[in-house]
């Protein structure tokens, strides 16, 4: 069963996200709404000629239009209009165009807003990444991502009164991302979503409704305020239940030691009878338990790990990078940001190996062992073994149970680890991939969109392992909550050219909205800035001077932490003190309870420094790094390399 008596309103105006479990009946509920499935009992009402829009997850039809003709499709015969007049104007009509005469052909048309509806669908497909030269191409020929974002752009053009999207950010960069999102803001009629990005649910909905036991439970607010609300109902579910189950056990007592008796017969069974009446509270299910592996850790690099000098690359005719320079230094986690199409992707690939560039040199540090995540790894995976075969097979020693742990969290559960890899999908596959990589990390990963086809449980699994990893990180992603819980480097990449932010994604933006207005990227290429020695040595210093300050804000941090660690122990052990002299006086034992007393708070104490010296000693440790670091002489020398 995977809806009982479950209820839904969605009003003009509203932006409700849809979560809950893989299996759980998300998609069957926008089926139902869309009417390709129809429910066992209950009614479906909708308004009156309400218009419907729906983006699938994977796949959306296509035929010989072109991409502004996809686009602009807002009615069946709306395409074929167009591209009637088309063929009057270039004075080759075809048999569709010589059945109207031409005027009624622009009357009709004008009565469309034809040429409103081209304006505002070339305007959408330049948010979405489209290029003006792209218009025109036949949109079978595009990418399956790209005919999705086409789709995309016809649903915003069309306008249903119900726009219903599935999982629409896995086909969107991050910059197309944020322009979707900010679409949506303004958007005139209702939105239903299911997405797995939780930044983006944060900045767009206005409710989130969750599918738990067959029931659609609606919370007010975005993703982060449902799990507050939902944390604090499954507290009152749980007591409400305990104490139904407490009244139960009351009432079947009484019945089961009176209900032989004639006397009592008949309140036992009245007390039975309240029993059956009793609206049955079901038991909260239990939360997914706490995500907890360890996996080996690579082998130490130098501190140089990857150098690329004077990098030449071009696709034909179409230059992506001349005279590119690019350094990675051991430990940092780097997220590629930028338009599509900027050459995120190909400095990558670049960086693995697998691509050669036209000029250039690549430099592997020290020690270094390189490895690349991106689709093309699940041809290495063996079809012919099971998924926990494939996943033992990893040079590391690994228990059984270690290896299933991980691959649970990456949704492979129960007896799903015995299927072939064979019969898996591509997005099973590619999460098998990302968990041998996990099993053996070498001690440098590039990922590209590792995110991709992971529920929120994996996105989470993913970043906590990725967080324990010592090695140095360099990923492209368009999910923001994935990029705000690992970069600590952001390197934005535009018209060929890359401009480094050395500190967190908050930090990246915070510096974009201030950049003087010479120092940006603009549409269409680099604003031009003064070139020569000494505008190189004036840009240098500036780099250098952000990079310590952006050492010294971090230093201050860990100072007022470590201090704040250090008055709290320091306060704690005064008070343990003086209730260790309080329990050797023999005075404190005259006073009914009071040894009791303070014994309970002298253990608590206890406790609470037994918790706080490690991580004292641990936030130490990163402070007196971090004085190394400043005082270290190369420090200047490694802003300059970086």
């Amino acid at each position: 069963v995977l809806f009982a008596d479950a209820t839904l309103q969605v009003n003009r105006g509203d932006r409700i996200g849809l979560v809950g479990p893989n299996g759980a009946g998300k998609s069957t509920l926008f089926a139902i709404i869309l009417g390709d499935s129809a429910p066992d009992a209950g009614d479906i009402s909708k308004q009156r000629n309400l218009s419907l829009g729906y983006l699938p997850q994977e796949t959306a039809p296509v035929g010989d239009e072109t991409v502004i003709e996809l686009a602009c499709a807002i009615t069946p015969d709306f395409v074929a209009l167009r591209r009637a007049i088309k063929q009057w104007e270039t004075g080759h009509p075809g048999a569709d165009a010589t059945d109207v005469p031409h005027d009624n052909l622009h009357d009709r048309f004008h009565e469309l807003d034809g040429y409103g509806v081209e304006a505002r669908a070339k305007r959408i497909l330049a948010g979405l990444a489209f290029r003006d030269r792209d218009f025109d191409r036949p949109a079978n020929q595009l990418s399956g991502g790209w005919v999705m974002r086409a789709h995309l752009a016809r649903l915003l053009v069309q306008e249903p009164d119900l726009l219903m999207l599935d999982e629409p950010t896995n086909h969107l960069d991050l910059e197309a991302l944020l322009w979707v999102q900010n679409y949506l803001k303004t958007y005139p009629g209702a939105v239903l979503l299911i997405s797995h990005d939780r930044e983006f649910l944060n900045n767009l909905v206005g409710s989130i409704v969750e599918i738990r036991q067959g029931r659609l439970h609606r919370y007010h607010g975005n993703y982060d305020d449902y799990l507050e609300q939902r944390e604090a109902r499954e507290e009152q579910l749980l007591a409400a239940y305990k104490h139904q189950e407490r009244e139960i056990a009351r009432l079947m007592e009484f019945v089961n030691r009176f209900r032989a008796k004639n006397t009592k017969a008949s309140q036992a069974q009245s007390k039975l009878k309240q029993i059956e009446r009793m609206e049955k509270i079901e038991a909260p299910t239990a939360e997914e338990p706490t995500i907890g592996f360890r996996f080996p850790q690579p082998p130490r690099s130098g501190l140089r790990v990857i150098t690329l000098e004077d990098i030449h690359h071009a696709y034909g005719d179409h230059v992506v990078y001349a005279g590119m320079a690019f350094e990675a230094q051991r430990g940092q986690r780097i997220v590629l940001v930028g338009p599509n199409g900027a050459g995120k992707s190909t400095l990558l690939k670049i960086l693995a190996g697998v691509v050669e560039p036209r000029r250039g040199t690549r430099t592997l540090g020290h020690n270094v062992k390189c490895g690349y995540y991106s689709q093309y790894r699940v041809e290495n995976l063996n079809l012919e073994r099971t998924v926990l075969e494939e996943a033992l097979d990893t040079p590391q020693r690994l228990t059984e149970q270690s290896v299933r742990t991980l691959l649970g969290c990456f949704l492979f559960r129960g007896d799903d680890v015995f299927k072939k890899v064979k019969v898996l999908s591509g997005g099973e596959k590619s999460r098998l991939a990302l968990v041998k990589i996990l099993l053996d990390p070498p001690n440098l990963l590039l990922m590209d969109e590792p995110t991709t086809h992971l529920d929120m449980a994996s996105i989470d699994a993913l970043a906590y392992a990725l967080d324990q990893y010592q090695g140095t990180l360099i990923f492209i992603s368009h999910d923001v909550y994935f990029i705000r819980a690992l970069a600590n480097h952001v390197v934005h990449v535009q018209a060929g050219r890359l401009r480094h932010y050395p500190g967190g994604y908050q930090y990246y933006l915070d510096k974009t909205a201030t950049e003087p207005r010479g120092t940006r990227f603009v549409e269409g290429g680099v604003t031009p800035r003064p070139h020569g020695p000494a505008a190189d040595r004036r840009e240098q210093k500036r780099r250098e001077a952000e990079q310590r300050q952006v050492r010294s804000r971090a230093r201050r941090s860990q100072q007022q932490l470590v201090s704040k660690l250090e008055a709290e122990i320091q306060e704690l052990e005064s008070r343990q003190t003086k209730l260790t002299a309080e329990l050797e006086n023999p005075a404190t034992y005259e006073q009914p309870g009071r040894a009791a007393a303070v014994n309970r708070e002298l253990l608590g104490i206890q406790e609470i420094l037994a918790t706080l010296m490690p991580q004292w000693e641990q936030e130490a440790s990163k402070l007196a790094a971090l004085d190394q670091e400043l005082a270290s002489p190369s420090a200047a020398g490694n802003a300059r390399e970086g």
